[in-house]
């Protein structure tokens, strides 16, 4: 991952306002005089990662929480990234699954899952002679139900992509143009956000959802998510990816039924961001 210039091949218009939000986000970090990014390995925490290191060199620290909400390939894919951002690293177990207001899974289960994770990493950052806590969140964060927020507020976490004004697309085209191997990643969301409010959050039921979207992925589907629901599995994808689903239905069944779900759905609307909420 290496640095240039920015000049994004936008129109003059698009190019002038996306070039005045990442100079804000640098004027942002510059501010900082050293920083712990939670960095997730996904494409809003991978570009924050980048430019924070730019600005503040060896004065960046990186921590990846490690627990069983999160998929084992993303939690691997942020120690390679890290790695080769020449960034220095953390991998830290997280406590949340032993929060029983978390494990009972209400409506504001973020709430809990946020307050859990970042409590501890302002523990690591002092350790590391962090002055500021940072995570990923962006504008788009704001127009969904994201009753973590409050425990970011609480604990005073800084969202400089979010105070910069940058969307998720913005931050896709920021990535495209330093390079980073991110900017087309499908979004991800922790494992728990598969299971309905009120079900009970079981680490079985996780293991399902990451076998059977990572069995997804392989075959080549990009965006997916696999709700669960019992004995059924919900599965959202793009709507252009439904008809290649319905043509490997069987196949897809047998092996949804291998690990462990009895009926297989297909959700007509395809893949959304926090689809959970609908029943909110």
């Amino acid at each position: 991952m290496t640095s240039q210039n920015f000049a994004p091949p936008f129109s003059k218009t698009s190019q002038g306002e996306l070039a005045g939000k990442r100079d804000r986000l640098k004027d942002i970090l510059g501010e900082m005089d050293s920083a712990l990014v939670a960095f997730s390995g996904g494409v809003d925490s991978t570009l924050l990662l980048y430019l924070a290191s730019e600005d503040l060199g060896g004065k960046v620290v990186a921590v990846t929480a490690n627990s069983e909400i999160f998929s084992r390939k993303e939690v691997s894919q942020a120690v390679e990234l890290a790695k080769k951002a020449g960034v220095k690293h953390r991998l830290v177990e997280s406590g949340e699954l032993n929060n029983e207001n978390f494990l009972s899974n209400p409506s504001n289960r973020c709430y809990y899952c946020k307050k859990e994770i970042f409590s501890g990493l302002w523990k690591l950052a002092r350790e590391e002679g962090c002055r500021y806590l940072l995570d990923g969140a962006n504008v788009g964060d704001l127009d969904d139900f994201r009753p973590g927020i409050q425990a970011v507020q609480e604990l005073d976490i800084k969202s400089p992509l979010q105070e910069a004004g940058l969307t998720k697309e913005e931050i896709r085209e920021l990535s495209r143009w330093h390079r980073l191997p991110t900017a087309d990643k499908p979004s991800m969301a922790c494992l728990a956000s598969r299971i309905p409010y009120g079900r009970r959050i079981i680490k079985e039921e996780l293991k399902q959802v990451e076998a059977t979207e990572e069995y997804l992925q392989e075959r080549g589907t990009g965006q997916v998510r696999v709700r669960h629901y019992g004995e059924t599995a919900r599965i959202e994808v793009m709507p252009e990816e439904m008809p290649r689903m319905l043509k490997d239905r069987e196949k897809i069944v047998r092996k949804f039924k291998e690990l462990g779900f009895v009926y297989v759905t297909l959700d007509l609307q395809g893949f959304r961001s926090g689809s959970m909420n609908e029943t909110l």
